[in-house]
Formats: structure tokens, sequence, C-alpha cells
């Protein structure tokens, strides 16, 4: 499979979590319009490098800037960061980054991981599902985008506890046989 093929293959995968499992059940009820407006963009970086990466992030942050119609930016991360600790502290050097560069308060992120597990939680909770994606994905926000919608919506606190109670309830079977399903072919 050449890399190009393999990389429309991971935004695909990550394109059908995004509507089967994260807008289809509403674990980011602000998802569903940015689907529908077509404004998600989907990026692999298949460098292992955490500087690589970090600088993928940010020329997205860039991108983003330049490209106020595209409101949020997945960046897929296929390769290098599988271990869910390592992937950690990827996220943390990446908020640092984000800082040192003068992007706090404009950009957040959100992180996803095949191996997504809460501090605290024990492994096999259905709740870590709610973060669980088909490949570690950094998701960048627009802070005045997110600001705006959690300003339209009675009670975003509840968004969390509401998530996990819908996993939990599901159970964990539910959810392996959901993300099975985004990476068949």
């Amino acid at each position: 499979m050449s890399e190009q093929s393999e990389q429309a293959q991971y935004i695909e995968h990550t394109a059908n979590w995004v509507k089967q499992v994260i807008m289809k059940y509403n674990l980011c009820p602000f998802a569903r319009r940015e689907v529908e407006r077509a404004s998600i963009r989907y990026v692999v970086v298949a460098e292992h490098k955490p500087a690589r990466v970090l600088q993928a992030l940010l020329a997205e942050c860039v991108l983003l800037d330049e490209q106020p119609e595209v409101e949020t930016t997945l960046v897929i991360l296929p390769r290098g960061f599988e271990g869910f600790y390592a992937y950690l502290d990827l996220v943390d050097m990446a908020n640092d980054e984000l800082f040192e560069q003068g992007f706090e308060g404009k950009y957040q992120l959100a992180s996803f991981h095949p191996d997504y597990c809460f501090d605290g939680e024990p492994q096999d909770d259905a709740a870590n599902y709610t973060n669980r994606s088909p490949y570690p994905t950094l998701h960048l926000i627009r802070e005045a985008s997110m600001e705006q919608a959690l300003a339209s919506y009675d009670d975003p606190e509840s968004i969390p506890e509401r998530n996990i109670q819908f996993a939990r309830r599901k159970g964990s079977d539910f959810f392996v046989k959901l993300l099975a399903h985004c990476v068949k072919p």
C-alpha cells in the first residue's frame, strides 16, 4: 500500500469514528455541526519523533489562523505513539509548545488514544471509551469557538459525566465493536 493510500485510510477510519461514535452518540454535542459543515481537517503525521510531531502541530495552528473556514484539526499519529504513556508525554510537550509559541488561549488540545485511560480508573472501565479513538490523535480546538458553543449549551459541565454514564451503561464490548467497525475496509 502506498503512503498516500495509507494516509487516506487513517483519515477515513478517523472520520468514521467521528461520525459513528462521537457524533452518533453525541459524545461531543458540537461535532455534528462541524461534520455537516465539512469544517474538520484531518491530518496524518507519520513522524514518530516528538519534535517533528510538534512542528506539524504548530503548522496546523498557523493553518487554522490563516483559514478560518477550517474549524478544527484532528492530527492523527499512526506510528510511534502506540504506547499510552509515551503519548501522554507528547500531549504534555504539545501543551507546553502551544504556550511557548503564543497559541495558549487561542487553541486547546483534546487527546484521544486507542488505550486511553483516565487517571485512577481501571483500564477496562467503559468510561475510557469516551476518549478512545482508532489511532493516537491530537485535536486542535479553537478556544473562541468552544467558548461560544459552551455559552449556548445548557449545563456544559455535565457533558463529561453524561458521557461516562452513557459509556458505562453501554459497556466496553459495545465500544470495542464500534471502534472495530470504524476501521473495517
